[in-house]
């Protein structure tokens, strides 16, 4: 598993996604082992050889909606990364998760996939379509999800800011964060 590191709760929505998962990724070891390149960039005192992360082999791939909310603060230091979005809804009686949008880059078997979303969400539709290198970047999870993810998935790097109690009844986690794509967009919001 990822590391550990933990924000105010409802920080990711006074300071907004963005912010909180590029401030995520630039203080955890998630990024530190992703693939790097050799570039120029102008500095005050002329031409600067520097080392980027290499975008070219990585596809970003926010889960709508509450995943578009982290994607700004993630491109800001992957600015060379592809975006693939995927849509995916859960069915309240079955607590099972359908996908209703699949926008996925070409090549998408050759790059490094890294999902965004604030709670874990499913990974089998990047390896129906030949992903080899998944990895989740969430702000919550809980461990009845990590323990999923782990036992369908063991190969799959999961990235959290926070491991809260539990799941509810409902499919829920306890505290969490409530509906964070309604938080992040302002819709109403269901009750957990």
């Amino acid at each position: 598993m990822g590391n550990l590191i933990v924000f105010d709760r409802f920080a990711a929505f006074k300071i907004g996604g963005a912010e909180v998962s590029q401030k995520y990724m630039a203080t955890s070891d998630h990024p530190k082992d992703l693939p790097l390149e050799d570039c120029e960039i102008e500095g005050w005192c002329g031409t600067v050889k520097v080392e980027k992360i290499s975008g070219k082999k990585i596809t970003v791939v926010p889960i709508l909606r509450a995943g578009i909310g982290m994607l700004e603060g993630v491109l800001s230091l992957i600015p060379g990364a592809k975006v693939s979005a995927v849509g995916v809804a859960r069915n309240e009686e079955t607590l099972q998760a359908h996908t209703y949008l699949e926008k996925l880059v070409p090549e998408i078997d050759e790059r490094l996939a890294m999902i965004i979303d604030p709670m874990v969400a499913t990974i089998d539709l990047l390896k129906k379509a030949g992903c080899r290198e998944i990895r989740a970047m969430v702000l919550v999870a809980a461990p009845e999800g990590i323990k999923m993810v782990n036992d369908a998935h063991p190969d799959v790097t999961i990235y959290t800011a926070s491991i809260d109690q539990h799941l509810n009844e409902h499919g829920y986690i306890i505290p969490g964060l409530g509906d964070a794509g309604d938080k992040i967009f302002g819709t109403k919001q269901k009750d957990a």
